[in-house]
């Protein structure tokens, strides 16, 4: 359900303006007649005002062309526009709206916070083929608050929307208006104006590196954990849609927030409970990454098949591959959305809020870390006191830790031997090579993403640092991910013999699996060495 990207913009005017000739701007040849429209539209948030401090904005509209429901969200630079119809009876916002916005109400209700009555007078401008650049918009707006005891506000403004015309034309008519008197509003919406003071604040925006050490460590730590959060809350309407990169990008965001809360426990808030965190965040990240693994070995593996000569390719392996895929990708992405509509997702959201306010000003002393041993499963331990200062020195000792941790798996996978003959099973309690080499890749990327927290004041080692760990860290993936494939294409050469089906073309992709696996190690070496020459350069 994506919305549509709105490009618009909007001018206070003086008393006296008036709409100046914007024929030859912007590629406009005629304005057409005027239309004069009388809009009512009532706003929707919740009793503390979650949309507006997520930039949203929710309305119940009659008259014009579009009545029904509006939800508008910052997209970019710009505003992304979801229209659903509804009708005069019903002031409850459809499940379509409330779904898409879950991330920022955390399931409060939605209640009417402000009446906007406009009186609008529309103009299309028009290029030579006939064709609308943009529709220009005189309006005379009046405001009631229904949250607060705010007066009833009149005022006139101007707005230009962007509809078949390229954005330079927009900008041209920015210059012509200007000229004649209009001014960029300084205000967010009309919202913002009925509100008044109860509109919340933008968050401050200081630079990462400002003020003293303790200060910068502090911001750098704060502004990644909101970041990931951001990327979380942001990308949740787009995975409810099905889009397969928003899918991706959220769950960067909580692996990001995963190894942060392991990385940099010991200057996290002594008062958070960093082990239940981490939890509840692997757990969101599993319902993304069983969605999104589908995705990415399907593509993987049609392009295998294709890659194939046809006379390979016995039966009908590309129809068996999609459809057992996409069966297991329908379950998938059916457990995800019951998930996002959880309340245990709401929870977690609400905690991670806790986290990044409690990193603001939370406890940076010392004693903070992960118990039990560096590997999986050990307890993470927040730091202790707080509004304590977090000096870059000590992030910078955080993430080459991490760094050190990740060199010490990978010596250790490659210390371990290989089974000598095929099919021989590993020693009891002892993990496989290829198991160590996966601990690896992941501890590798925690360093990763350590060294992109520090990178606002470690500068371009640290970004380095980060594009080797990354190359470092492909490498180990592409190994991982031929074990994987390998894996699944025996499951489907067992299963294809067990319904009468050849099996040979999947015996064979789990061949090229195979060497495709030992040439990504073949690499690892030169990638190992370029990541060591990185890190000499940070530390």
């Amino acid at each position: 359900m994506a919305g549509k990207l709105e490009v618009e913009r909007k001018y206070e005017l003086p008393a006296d303006f008036a709409l100046p000739a914007l024929t030859g701007v912007g590629g406009v040849e005629s304005v057409g007649e005027a239309e004069e429209l009388r809009l009512d539209a009532v706003y929707y948030d919740t009793p503390g005002l979650r949309l507006a401090r997520g930039r949203a904005t929710l309305r119940r509209r009659s008259g014009g062309h579009d009545a029904g429901w509006h939800l508008k969200r910052p997209s970019g630079g710009e505003r992304s526009e979801l229209q659903v119809p509804g009708s005069e009876d019903r002031t409850e916002p459809p499940g379509e709206i409330t779904g898409q916005v879950r991330a920022l109400t955390r399931g409060e209700d939605l209640r009417p916070v402000a009446r906007i009555r406009t009186h609008r007078v529309e103009r299309p401008l028009r290029d030579a083929a006939g064709s609308t650049v943009a529709l220009v918009a005189d309006d005379t707006v009046t405001t009631e608050s229904l949250f607060g005891s705010r007066p009833v506000r009149r005022w006139r403004e101007l707005e230009v929307e962007l509809v078949d015309g390229a954005r330079e034309a927009l900008d041209e008519l920015d210059a012509a208006l200007r000229a004649a008197g209009a001014r960029p509003s300084a205000s967010p919406s009309k919202l913002a104006q009925a509100l008044g003071d109860d509109y919340p604040a933008a968050p401050a925006d200081a630079p990462a590196g400002a003020g003293d050490g303790g200060s910068a460590g502090r911001r750098a730590l704060t502004d990644y954990l909101r970041a990931q959060r951001d990327a979380i809350v942001e990308h949740d309407p787009a995975v409810r849609d099905g889009d397969v990169e928003a899918v991706h990008k959220m769950r960067v965001g909580t692996r990001r927030l995963r190894s942060t809360l392991r990385s940099f426990a010991s200057v996290l808030p002594a008062d958070a409970d960093l082990d239940r965190l981490h939890d509840e965040v692997k757990w969101l990240t599993g319902l993304l990454g069983a969605v999104r693994d589908r995705d990415v070995i399907g593509d993987h593996l049609a392009a295998l098949v294709a890659a194939e000569p046809p006379e390979l390719v016995l039966g009908p392996v590309a129809d068996r591959i999609r459809e057992r895929l996409a069966e297991r990708r329908a379950t998938a992405r059916e457990e995800l959305v019951a998930g996002l509509d959880s309340d245990r997702y709401t929870r977690l959201l609400t905690d991670i809020d806790a986290l990044v306010d409690g990193a603001t000003g939370g406890g940076a002393g010392a004693g903070g870390r992960i118990t039990g041993g560096a590997g999986a499963g050990g307890r993470i331990t927040g730091g202790a006191g707080a509004g304590g200062r977090i000096g870059r020195s000590r992030l910078r000792r955080l993430a080459r830790k991490a760094l050190r941790r990740a060199d010490r798996r990978l010596a250790a996978a490659l210390r371990t031997p290989e089974p000598p003959r095929e099919g021989a099973p590993p020693r009891a309690g002892q993990p496989t090579r290829d198991e160590r080499l996966h601990e690896a890749r992941k501890a590798y990327k925690r360093a990763r993403y350590a060294a992109e927290l520090i990178e606002p004041f470690a500068g371009k080692p640290a970004g380095r640092l980060a594009d080797r760990l990354t190359d470092l860290q492909d490498v180990l993936g592409a190994h991982q991910d031929s074990l994987v494939t390998g894996a699944l294409l025996r499951d489907y050469a067992v299963r294809a013999h067990a319904d009468g089906d050849n099996a040979f073309t999947y015996g064979l992709l789990h061949a090229r699996q195979d060497e495709h696996g030992r040439q990504a190690l073949s690499r690892l070496g030169k990638a190992r060495r370029t990541a060591r020459r990185a890190a000499i350069r940070l530390f």
